[in-house]
């Protein structure tokens, strides 16, 4: 029997989403709960699954398509078998409506390639259009698929096709010079909208310090092996930072706090979010009560962040709140940066690569391996002597970790 399969709730605030992925074609056999589809949203991504063992019938919502909460995108017939002719019908006639859309394809002839199940019609369609072979694009998507990244990062590192026939998402001249248009996610329209709010609302104003980072790397040195054994998960150096950063904020609380109109909130519970990049932009899932958890903890928390972001499975509670972020350019190599607030939070941390300088000591000379910090405020609240007392006392803890230990 046939039954509908539906775009569901979307999440508070949400209007509209986008058919970001279809993982199975017209005709596929699925089982119970296996993912369907990926609809992408300006928050998260959501996985629709199949609700029983059998056949997609029909996608009736393509790829690139706006939906709306409730909104059928696809047939489903549970109990159903796969039908290899049904399949290879149906998948055509779901090609050709996508080509129609975007006009020229339909009158391009693309070459063979063998089936690939690991690939959505879309991206067989751009694997084809670039005479490609599966079997050579490294696949990042879940269970080993192929995404339209995946092609792109190959085609970009130069093992792409050699035809120089014309591509419809390539505007190409003479030469090797190219240029390609995308339309933006939904995520990164989004994260650009927030990012150019902070900046007209907020008075941002960004402070730095240096920190020496040699006896929190003495300490890790010494205990990682016994953490990792004891715990089951590595210690790395943003526990220490999210340590220090909470009782940071139990002495400026007005850090913690944000505006409400003409009223100050001062929250009396600390939320800390990480920041994270993921395949479809920058997010920041939030780390609740952080100043309630071990060390050990706060680790296998931002572990299982960064695993959700990578598989984007990143849920509308793990990134609502927060009330104070952290972010770690260091991971990319910069050097210093300043850091845009997340509103409504009035703060944010910035933490950098760490890299040996000279630096006097007790009138010496002497090499130290370390990090400069930014904290970029909200001038509206935070007072400046309010911020560099903060970042200070960052700097104080990391530079003698006993003390996060101690609660001094």
């Amino acid at each position: 029997m046939s039954s509908e399969i539906k775009v569901p709730v979307l999440p508070e605030s949400v209007a509209d989403a986008t058919i970001a992925t279809w993982h199975k074609k017209p005709g596929d056999y699925c089982e119970r709960d296996e993912n369907l589809v990926d609809i992408e949203t300006d928050k998260v991504v959501l996985e629709v699954v199949a609700p029983d063992n059998g056949v997609l019938e029909d996608i009736i919502k393509a790829e690139g398509d706006t939906v709306i909460a409730e909104e059928v995108i696809a047939k489903f017939k549970a109990g159903a078998q796969a039908d290899s002719g049904s399949s290879d019908k149906k998948e055509s006639e779901s090609d050709s409506k996508s080509e129609e859309k975007s006009g020229s394809q339909s009158e391009r002839p693309e070459p063979a390639v063998d089936s690939n199940d690991t690939m959505s019609p879309a991206v067989r369609r751009m694997v084809n259009e670039h005479g490609l072979n599966p079997a050579d694009i490294k696949a990042s998507g879940k269970g080993g698929r192929i995404t339209k990244e995946d092609v792109e990062k190959h085609i970009k590192g130069g093992s792409g096709s050699s035809k120089s026939g014309p591509s419809a998402d390539l505007n190409t001249s003479a030469g090797p010079r190219e240029e390609k248009r995308v339309p933006m996610t939904r995520l990164r329209k989004r994260i650009a909208e927030r990012l150019v709010d902070a900046q007209h609302t907020a008075a941002i104003l960004t402070t730095f310090n240096d920190v020496n980072m040699k006896p929190v790397m003495d300490l890790r040195a010494k205990y990682k092996d016994q953490f990792l054994k004891t715990h089951d998960v590595k210690l790395g150096f943003m526990s220490f930072f999210v340590k220090a950063t909470v009782e940071a904020l139990k002495r400026y609380p007005a850090v913690n706090a944000s505006i409400d109109g003409d009223d100050i909130v001062y929250h009396g519970f600390f939320d800390v979010g990480i920041a994270v990049s993921g395949p479809r932009g920058l997010v920041v899932p939030v780390i609740r009560d952080a100043d309630q958890l071990s060390m050990a903890e706060i680790e296998k928390t931002i572990m299982e962040f960064g695993q959700k972001a990578q598989n984007n499975q990143l849920t509308v509670e793990d990134l609502s709140g927060g009330t104070f972020t952290v972010s770690n350019g260091g991971t990319f190599g910069s050097l210093m940066s300043t850091p845009i607030i997340n509103p409504p939070q009035s703060g944010i941390l910035g933490m950098h690569r760490t890299e040996e300088r000279p630096v006097v000591e007790n009138g010496e000379i002497v090499i130290r391996p370390m990090m400069y910090l930014a904290f970029s405020y909200d001038h509206r609240i935070i007072d400046g002597r309010e911020s560099v007392g903060f970042l200070k006392t960052i700097k104080d803890y990391i530079e003698d970790p006993a003390r996060i230990l101690l609660e001094l």
